[in-house]
């Protein structure tokens, strides 16, 4: 039987947050990361375009030959970084590596697509719930998604599971709305009150309706493959025998820099569509409280069971894949390695500044 709804956040004032306002803000951050790691992509191949053609003139001259006159091999031993850049910018010369770089990206992504709902799900002992659920907790479940289903406007319903474990938490998955899903371990089923259970629900339905789960991953591959590229850039460099000292100053510098810049911004990413799940929740429930009770008791739950719950989450394969799409941050209790950078890696915002988002803030203390 699910507990009774409290009535108030006990040490909490309650105000009403402007979701509006917060959703519009964070989406506006989210094109902007986009936009940064779109033309950093295209920048590296553009780079390594720079590299190929400055390190070899006589490609460098019988490429740009099929556009221009023939006298273009009198040049041969006068190419310069300024001329290479121009050219490739007008396109007097084919940017070969930008264009394979793009089809890698599009053919890893398709691949990503296809099996990242397995992924998901790997090393977890499921059922699916669904209205003929002979578990009331799991009919309930689904009745509850329906609900929010329809509330927010989707076209498809998504599959519905409840995963055995006895920690608290939930996520969701999907490339589209047509193969979206939910999933909830059995101790937050249990756990949370009805109303509580509909913020939860309603957060990672919003998180499907923003497309959250195809933007991030996209952002995750376009990061790991600059990361590669660069690598691979730098290395062709390093070794290299006919090499310009500029271009190499440039690709060392960003060989060092651009992986502290990716993970910056895939955190910065993470954090806003956070933020824009949780007032998603919001604008669905038309009721910050719930939430935030869910927020803050499955955090003491997972405070009051540390031992046990970290022993699940680590004997729990593939529980790296699941980690950032997670409902709460198990991270919140110090349930993960590197407890003194865990504000600064943690793919969720901070707790407090969850609840502050909300509208939820701690009452002052009054002197005794």
């Amino acid at each position: 039987m699910k507990p009774k709804s409290s009535d108030k956040l006990q040490g909490y004032q309650v105000n009403a947050p402007d979701w509006r306002t917060l959703l519009r803000t964070n989406d506006s951050r989210t094109r902007n990361v986009i936009v940064i790691f779109i033309i950093t992509y295209i920048a590296i191949g553009f780079l390594m375009d720079l590299y190929f053609y400055t390190s070899n003139p006589f490609q460098t001259t019988a490429i740009a030959s099929m556009s221009q006159a023939p006298n273009n091999f009198n040049n041969l031993n006068n190419t310069d970084l300024k001329t290479e850049t121009m050219n490739l910018i007008t396109f007097n010369m084919l940017p070969i590596a930008t264009f394979g770089m793009i089809i890698v990206a599009i053919f890893s992504l398709l691949i990503t697509f296809s099996f990242h709902k397995k992924m998901v799900m790997l090393g977890t002992d499921y059922v699916e719930a669904s209205s003929d659920s002979k578990d009331l907790d799991g009919k309930e479940l689904y009745n509850v998604v329906e609900e929010l289903k329809i509330a927010a406007g989707l076209g498809f319903m998504p599959k519905v599971y409840i995963i055995e474990a006895d920690y608290m938490n939930a996520f969701a998955s999907g490339m589209s709305e047509k193969t979206a899903l939910v999933a909830i371990t059995r101790g937050l089923l249990e756990k949370l009150d009805r109303s509580e259970l509909q913020a939860v629900m309603a957060h990672e339905l919003s998180h499907i309706r923003h497309n959250d789960i195809r933007l991030t991953i996209t952002v995750a591959l376009l990061s790991n493959l600059i990361l590669i590229a660069i690598d691979i850039l730098f290395r062709g460099v390093l070794y290299s025998r006919s090499r310009d000292d500029r271009l190499f100053i440039i690709i060392l510098i960003i060989r060092f820099l651009l992986p502290i810049l990716t993970v910056l911004l895939m955190l910065y990413l993470s954090r806003t569509r956070e933020y824009m799940a949780d007032q998603g929740a919001v604008e669905l429930t038309r009721d910050n409280e719930p939430l935030g009770r869910a927020l803050l008791k499955i955090h003491n739950d997972h405070t009051n069971h540390y031992s046990s719950y970290k022993k699940e989450y680590s004997s729990t394969p593939h529980e790296e894949v699941r980690n950032a799409s997670y409902f709460y941050d198990p991270r919140y209790a110090g349930i993960k390695p590197l407890q003194s950078l865990n504000s600064l890696f943690s793919t969720h915002p901070p707790l407090e500044a969850r609840l502050k988002a909300l509208g939820i803030v701690e009452k002052p203390k009054t002197a005794v």
